[in-house]
């Protein structure tokens, strides 16, 4: 049932980024933007995560996942450090994932010499 949940969330957070492609006149780079910030919202005044109990890894993966963390993050670390935890807490929460992004970027550009479609 786990996988079901997950392939249904996930699908639906995709469903949505589509028909925002579709129906509107946003760029993907808005769309995904705007997906992280909807995660932060989420996750400050605590409805994202029953979705991400519910949703498992098909709301945690996806950037409104990200923007969860972020959130969560800088809760947590408001609550231990005061005020400075709104600089620190959403880095050092995401700090893994940001990692993994920067070091298999520069591996696949590395491997596959990146260059101008032409």
């Amino acid at each position: 049932m786990q996988y079901l949940n997950a392939f249904l969330c996930g699908g639906i957070l995709c469903a949505i980024g589509q028909i925002l492609i579709d129906k509107t006149q946003l760029t993907p780079a808005r769309i995904l933007t705007g997906y992280v910030v909807t995660g932060v919202l989420l996750g400050a005044i605590g409805i994202y995560k029953p979705i991400a109990q519910w949703g498992g890894a098909g709301a945690t993966v996806p950037l409104t996942g990200f923007g969860y963390a972020l959130a969560k993050g800088v809760k947590a670390a408001v609550a231990a450090d005061g005020w400075l935890g709104v600089f620190t807490g959403g880095l050092t929460a995401t700090s893994a994932g940001i990692a993994a992004a920067v070091v298999f970027g520069v591996l696949a550009a590395a491997v596959f010499k990146p260059g101008d479609k032409r």
